[in-house]
């Protein structure tokens, strides 16, 4: 293993389990509070739009990839609304948690109910579409459930100006912000 290895596991582990906790308070969060949160993460990303078009701005600066590859590397104005309006569209979906998904009763007077909770602590890995980041993240929040973010290295500045207007979110909601985290360049 070499150190830059070392590091990444070190905080891949640190990372999880503060995850871990995260994830055990927005599992019990009404959902309210979890909306509130997106709402106010939505409003983030339209108030540090430009924050975020001119870190997205480095990473295109940065980039060597075909064209196909650059559109899906860019955000415009328009994207950051459609970022920001996605997370308020599932801010307004009705509680995943605690839905009684089956309810029967057994021969024997046993009833048994199959009840929606969270999966917990989600890692997810996608490509260069800055986007996905704020989509995934406002799903598991949504859902209850904490995330660990890995996009593309080419998108590593667009990533955090998006991780942090939906850490802000989490905050002013009174959630722990380690319910969303993107590891370091």
């Amino acid at each position: 293993m070499n150190e830059h290895s070392d590091l990444t596991t070190a905080w891949m582990c640190d990372a999880g389990h503060r995850a871990r906790a995260a994830a055990a308070i927005l599992a019990t969060a009404p959902d309210a509070q979890r909306a509130a949160a997106l709402r106010t993460a939505a409003a983030g990303l339209r108030t540090q739009a430009a924050a975020i078009l001119a870190a997205n701005e480095a990473d295109l600066l940065a980039h060597q990839g075909s064209a196909a590859f650059r559109d899906r590397l860019a955000l415009t104005p328009d994207r950051v609304a459609a970022m920001a309006d996605g997370l308020d569209s599932i801010a307004a979906l009705p509680d995943p948690l605690a839905r009684t998904l089956a309810d029967w009763t057994q021969p024997n007077s046993l009833r048994i109910r199959r009840i929606a909770q969270p999966l917990g602590v989600i890692g997810m890995v996608y490509e260069s579409r800055p986007n996905v980041g704020a989509d995934a993240a406002g799903l598991c929040i949504k859902s209850g459930n904490a995330v660990i973010l890995r996009g593309g290295s080419d998108s590593q500045h667009s990533a955090l100006a998006i991780h942090a207007a939906m850490t802000a979110g989490l905050r002013a909601a009174g959630l722990p912000a380690d319910a969303v985290q993107v590891p370091p360049g």
